[in-house]
């Protein structure tokens, strides 16, 4: 019973984890739509580029700040990854000699035939 709340309590964890790491690659894809358009808007408009100069530094400083955030969440997660180890229930066992299983040369292709 309580290996198994311990496992569902890191799935959580780990879940959360990757929905983080999601949603900052989001906010990266979707920053970088955003400083194309205004390039396009500025463009299309035909004005100066030192207009809206200034929201465009502050839209990059935000790119600068979310490449750090999405550092530290890799970071975070090795962390974790590591930690795991020392959590009871969680620990990595492995048997035999540590290859690939089965091993990749000497076995042929296993196809489905109909």
């Amino acid at each position: 019973m309580r290996k198994q709340m311990i496992e569902n309590a890191a799935f959580e964890v780990a879940t959360q984890v990757r929905a983080v790491e999601d949603s900052i690659e989001t906010a990266l894809a979707e920053i970088a739509e955003l400083q194309s358009r205004m390039i396009h808007a500025r463009s299309t408009a035909r004005i100066a580029t030192a207009t809206g100069h200034a929201a465009f530094e502050h839209v990059a400083q935000t790119v600068q700040a979310l490449v750090a955030a999405r550092g530290g969440m890799a970071d975070a997660h090795m962390v974790l990854k590591e930690t795991q180890q020392s959590v009871p229930g969680l620990r990595t066992t492995g048997f035999g000699d540590g290859s690939e299983c089965p091993p990749a040369e000497g076995f042929a292709d296993l196809r489905v035939v109909a």
